[in-house]
């Protein structure tokens, strides 16, 4: 994962939420991570080996450094990297959206870095029991480490989808949107029947507990800052609506 064939033996991951601890508990076990969140205090114990909670700096200074921020808050976080990074060192996000972190780190990140987008299509609950098998999107930015970067992800057991940021957002904008749509509505509508249901409303169900914790800048950036979200509900709520109006009982 860097412009040499050396391995990569340590790495910078900023952010620290549910979704940076699970990076960091599969990741320590191939490098050593220097973790920098404002919610944690440099130097804290992490309770994982090879990973230090440490300075903003010493994070950006990695050869390898992982964004595991909010997609509201990336556009502060590159700026605050950006004058702590070698030459050379290879900067990715893991957000929901590609388009616009894309350009993000494309205008505020410095040409002598690397970038790569990517968006692991998992989160804390659908890893719960291993992330083999799972996908996660990768995204060529700047530079060409991304084969690189897809080979790592592979060795760790993951199903690599190589794409565009604008790809990624047309599919996502159907695949997350919906399916984070349907379980908020549904989230709303309880409590729901636990004792005489179908193994497919049981299903339903399973999909909407894998999301249902997510944090809400989650949804607002698969829902808002995807460019090709709102083209997606529109449609789900007009062909919905033709459905509501097919079953209403007909004026006499």
């Amino acid at each position: 994962m860097s412009r040499t064939q050396h391995k990569v033996t340590e790495a910078g991951l900023i952010g620290f939420g549910a979704f940076g601890r699970l990076a960091a508990l599969y990741l320590s076990r191939s490098m050593r991570l220097w973790v920098h969140d404002p919610a944690w205090p440099p130097g804290y114990p992490t309770g994982m080996d090879g990973v230090i909670l440490a300075s903003l700096e010493e994070a950006a200074r990695c050869p390898v450094v992982i964004l595991a921020v909010s997609v509201s808050g990336l556009e502060q976080t590159v700026a605050a990297i950006r004058p702590h990074l070698r030459p050379g060192s290879l900067v990715l996000d893991t957000g929901s959206v590609k388009v616009g972190p894309a350009e993000i780190m494309q205008r505020g990140l410095p040409p002598h870095v690397d970038i790569v987008a990517t968006h692991p299509l998992f989160g804390p609950q659908s890893a719960a029991h291993g992330i083999r098998g799972l996908k996660v999107a990768v995204c060529p930015v700047r530079g060409v480490q991304a084969i690189r970067v897809a080979a790592f992800l592979r060795s760790l057991g993951l199903r690599v989808i190589m794409t565009t940021p604008d790809e990624h957002d047309r599919e996502a904008a159907l695949v997350q949107g919906l399916t984070h749509l349907i379980a908020k509505v549904l989230v709303q509508m309880e409590p729901l029947p636990t004792r005489m249901t179908t193994r497919s409303f049981e299903l339903l169900m399973q999909g909407v507990d894998m999301v249902r914790h997510d944090a809400p800048e989650v949804l607002r950036a698969i829902e808002q800052a995807n460019p090709y979200a709102e083209l997606v509900r529109r449609r789900f709520f007009d062909l919905a609506a033709q459905m509501d109006a097919e079953f209403s009982p007909q004026p006499l």
